[in-house]
């Protein structure tokens, strides 16, 4: 049976990571997988969540299953962060939810269940995306598009083509949404590009999708919620797909939120047995070990507050790098305008050069990042950044 299957090229991004582990190179960099790093190029586990697994292990009685929507607590912890404790719809008990494994998990259950509303369902993704968003949605059987996003001339948002694009999309259709700090591209809406979204999603009926992997990575916690607050206070329909991996630092504990504002509480509760079902029928029941940590820490206050100093640390010194390294390419005299890798936000940057120079970087200098020109600026240190500035000047 197998025998009629083809070979397949490996992942761009984890073949990436084969690569460098093969190179021999001892200054060679890696700025590919999106995990945040430390100066010593570690990815550390959080303090705050270091104190919640020992509690959690003192108290952990059970390993039977938790209940099919996932915590509770968890979820209700984590949508009060996503969307602020006073919001309407969760005064009104308006949102259907389920604790998933990880953003990628949330990103299919919510595809599925887009599937069973309706079987010719189109989601629009942004030009360019996070690679994965592609084969999630397609895989689940819908019918993708993309709508203008990014312009590499100006290494920034072209959102005039980008409303013209959203002024288009049909009612009903779905527009996949980044909430903050972009990937791949770094490129943010601002506050005011957010409202004009909203009014377009008001005029033209279709349905925000809204992928939210980074929270507190670009300006803070609060206003990185700005457009997805924003929507979900003034639309009636909004889906929610969330990750705890980047700013928990849960990576491999896979800690996801899949979440859908209703327009009331009788959808709620009909959406809730729909996207439970949905769950049940891909992985059965949900993990609880990731879902429980971050329960313990975003209801104890101490934990809390140190876990949002952690988040704050990490997000200073992402800003910083991308100031050290503008400033190492201009002392290295680049002939290429990078100043917009400051305005971008996150952990990542678009680099705006050819796929052909990306590959001399890495051939050259075993600096290994995709071919997109995308850098995880989370690999950046003091310590690498002066050979990094000096070989993508070599290749400009």
């Amino acid at each position: 049976m197998f025998d009629v299957l083809p070979q397949l090229p490996a992942d761009p991004i984890l073949g990436l990571s084969t690569a460098f582990k093969a190179d021999t190179n001892p200054n060679k960099i890696d700025l590919g997988v999106g995990v945040y790093k430390d100066e010593q190029s570690n990815t550390p586990i959080f303090t705050s969540v270091a104190k919640a697994q020992g509690i959690l292990l003192e108290k952990e009685t059970s390993k039977t299953y938790i209940p099919p929507q996932g915590n509770q607590g968890y979820i209700d912890g984590f949508l009060s962060l996503l969307l602020g404790k006073g919001h309407t719809a969760l005064l009104e008990d308006r949102v259907a939810a389920v604790q998933a494994p990880g953003g990628t998990g949330s990103l299919r259950i919510l595809s599925d269940l887009l599937k069973r509303c309706n079987s010719n369902a189109k989601v629009w993704v942004s030009d360019p995306t996070w690679a994965n968003h592609i084969p999630l949605i397609q895989n689940a059987g819908l019918e993708l598009a993309t709508y203008t996003y990014f312009d590499k001339e100006t290494a920034g948002i072209n959102f005039d083509a980008m409303v013209a694009c959203l002024e288009k999309v049909d009612k009903d259709d779905i527009v996949l949404l980044h909430g903050c700090c972009h990937n791949p591209t770094g490129a943010d809406l601002t506050n005011e590009q957010w409202d004009k979204v909203l009014e377009i999603a008001q005029n033209r009926g279709f349905i925000p999708f809204i992928d939210v992997a980074y929270l507190g990575f670009g300006d803070g916690l609060d206003e990185d919620a700005y457009g997805l607050r924003l929507l979900t206070s003034n639309l009636p329909e909004v889906l929610i797909a969330a990750s705890c991996s980047k700013n928990f630092g849960l990576y491999r504990e896979r800690v996801g939120l899949a979440a859908i504002v209703t327009a009331s509480t009788v959808t709620r509760k009909v959406v809730q047995s729909q996207i439970q079902s949905v769950a049940r029928g891909n992985y059965s029941m949900p993990p609880s070990y990731g879902g429980a940590l971050v329960d313990i820490i975003l209801s104890n206050e101490v934990l809390k507050t140190e876990w949002v100093n952690e988040v704050e640390s990490m997000r200073l010194r992402m800003s910083s790098l991308r100031q050290l390294l503008l400033d190492k390419l201009n002392e290295n005299g680049a002939s290429k305008d990078f100043s917009f890798i400051t305005k971008q936000k996150g952990m990542f940057s678009f680099l705006c050069i050819t796929p052909e120079q990306v590959q001399a970087v890495r051939d050259k200098h075993s600096v290994y990042f995709v071919g997109s020109s995308r850098v995880n600026i989370a690999g950046i240190s003091k310590s690498n950044v002066d050979t990094l500035a000096k070989a993508l000047v070599s290749v400009l």
